[in-house]
């Protein structure tokens, strides 16, 4: 009898062995249940009563405990927001011992002007953003995609800049917008003193610099056979390709305008324009204890109300920052 010739696998080639075919289902499979078995708890202790009873209390645990440590706060700063002063003073855990005090917010609204002050945190918001965003998208598309001589020099120089703390700049910062260089203009009491030097954030420039460092430069290329120009190109073909990370940016952004407190204090003297942040501060010392947590309370929900609605979009965006379809 003649021996039948087997053709040898692609491991046998590599490898120079000669590798039996009915193997590879049972090495794939024993691989695939190694890689099941590489948990806190494998399946089999899982079909344990008493292990997927104790499973499930410790998830149930974990969630109460997340729960009360990051809505606790909010919660209990909802229920001050409709108490009275001395209810917050002496009970500050009861449910409202005297009853849910709703002109509180109405109260806190035009009494202390925290309408007023919720504007001018939205202006200052709003500014931020967009001379922020057209930094970093214009200081970004520079570096990355037109890349000049010297984008490496610009690039070591903005990322040095994140080594310096904000403290250190305080004053430098403040001489400035104290007397414009060349200009000459003093910028104290407008919002543009807190939009130009909170705008320039390095951060910013470097994290959307990264991400355009992964788009196709392929696409970049053909524009330009086209006759597509450097604004063509960042208008039509890099903003809608950045859309996830615009929206990364963005929302930190907003936030870092949202809360931000000793830059507005400094150059924002004029009660008009002062944020929430500053303003519930100055008025601390005269306010009563119930419409200070009503102001509190609004100052905070509405952010809060506003991620929730768009969470599907930042999140989405979030996800798709690290990572772009080819």
């Amino acid at each position: 009898m003649t021996d039948t010739l087997v053709p040898p696998t692609t491991e046998a080639l590599v490898t120079g062995k000669n590798v039996d075919r009915t193997l590879a289902p049972r090495r794939r499979r024993r691989k695939e249940d190694d890689q099941q078995d590489r948990t806190n708890v494998s399946d089999l202790e899982r079909r344990n009563t008493r292990v997927r009873v104790g499973l499930i209390l410790l998830n149930a645990l974990l969630i109460i405990f997340l729960v009360v440590i990051s809505a606790g706060p909010l919660l209990w700063l909802a229920k001050a927001a409709l108490s009275t002063t001395q209810d917050i003073l002496r009970e500050p855990w009861a449910w409202w011992p005297s009853g849910i005090q709703w002109q509180n917010l109405s109260d806190a609204w035009f009494k202390i002007d925290i309408g007023k002050y919720l504007m001018n945190t939205v202006w200052i918001a709003a500014g931020t953003w967009f001379i922020g965003m057209l930094v970093a998208l214009t200081g970004a598309y520079g570096i990355s995609i037109l890349q000049p001589k010297y984008a490496k020099v610009v690039n070591a120089g903005v990322l040095a800049t994140l080594f310096i703390p904000g403290v250190v700049s305080l004053i430098s910062q403040y001489v400035t917008v104290l007397d414009m260089p060349l200009l000459h203009w003093n910028l104290i009491n407008t919002f543009w003193a807190v939009w130009l030097p909170s705008a320039a954030s390095a951060f910013n420039v470097l994290l959307i610099t990264r991400f355009f460092d992964t788009l196709p430069k392929d696409v970049f290329e053909a524009a330009k056979i086209d006759g597509a120009g450097p604004f063509q190109i960042f208008w039509r073909i890099v903003l809608p390709m950045s859309k996830p990370i615009i929206g990364v940016t963005s929302l930190i952004t907003i936030i870092g305008a949202w809360k931000e407190f000793l830059w507005p204090l400094l150059v924002l003297p004029s009660p008009d324009l002062q944020p929430l942040s500053v303003g519930l501060y100055r008025i601390t010392a005269s306010a009563e204890m119930s419409l200070l947590m009503a102001g509190m309370f609004i100052s905070v929900i509405l952010p809060v109300v506003l991620f929730l609605i768009f969470q599907k979009q930042f999140l989405r965006s979030a996800g798709q920052a690290g990572a772009i379809k080819g």
